[in-house]
């Protein structure tokens, strides 16, 4: 695991890099928000922005929501994927806030991952969006470049990864820096062609360094008599 130093210099690195920290997803309420990351499952957050306007349009109202027919949801949300269970459990969500949250997005861990859909990556991120709470959001992009950089120990399992970011991140850093991670991992830390030369972070990453060490030592060493 990294030294608190180090922890602390990936930090600030991404701060200067990307001092707002803004999530991508575009909503004007809670919900709007909490259902906008059910339809970012294995879909981009640009397409996401491109479907909810109209979605909301057509909808206004939590109310409106729960009422509808999942088929017609699913028309529009069709472009994100697999959106038949998507569909479905928006409309079984907003009819659950009504029933039990009075129309609210509720604020624990226990309450929202007892949404239908609502999994710990969508519940940190409304509990770090919303509530201003700690949050450990562990996308594709936070799992895949905490992993290279030494901060976990690179398992694919975002309930561990989550664990052990809870052990490094302290905790009134840990929403934005989740957001960073998703902007750094789109501009410099790709998943298939990470731009590591020019990458800001080198010095911390851990993948770098054992890339580094892996090609000196496969290169020839010149004999002499």
């Amino acid at each position: 695991m990294k030294t608190k130093a180090a922890v602390r210099r990936i930090i600030e690195t991404l701060k200067e890099l990307y001092p707002d920290a803004l999530c991508s997803l575009q909503y004007d309420k809670d919900y709007e928000l909490l259902f906008a990351v059910r339809l970012s499952a294995q879909c981009t957050d640009a397409r996401v922005n491109q479907v909810t306007p109209a979605l909301f349009a057509r909808f206004p109202t939590l109310e409106s929501l729960a009422q509808a027919d999942p088929a017609e949801v699913g028309q529009y949300i069709r472009s994100c994927g697999f959106f038949n269970g998507k569909a479905r459990d928006i409309v079984a969500c907003a009819q659950k806030l009504l029933a039990e949250h009075g129309g609210k997005v509720p604020g624990t861990m226990e309450e929202l991952t007892a949404l239908p859909g609502v999994g710990r990556k969508t519940a940190n991120l409304i509990l770090g969006d919303v509530f201003g709470q700690p949050a450990y959001v562990c996308d594709t992009h936070c799992i895949r470049i905490t992993g290279r950089l030494g901060l976990t120990d690179g398992s694919r399992d975002p309930v561990q990864v989550e664990r052990q970011l809870r052990q490094v991140l302290p905790p009134e850093e840990s929403s934005d820096f989740c957001h960073r991670m998703v902007l750094f991992g789109r501009d410099v830390c790709t998943a298939r062609a990470p731009k590591c030369e020019a990458c800001p972070l080198q010095g911390d990453c851990a993948q770098f360094r054992q890339g580094k060490k892996d090609e000196k030592s496969a290169k020839p060493r010149s004999g002499g008599k």
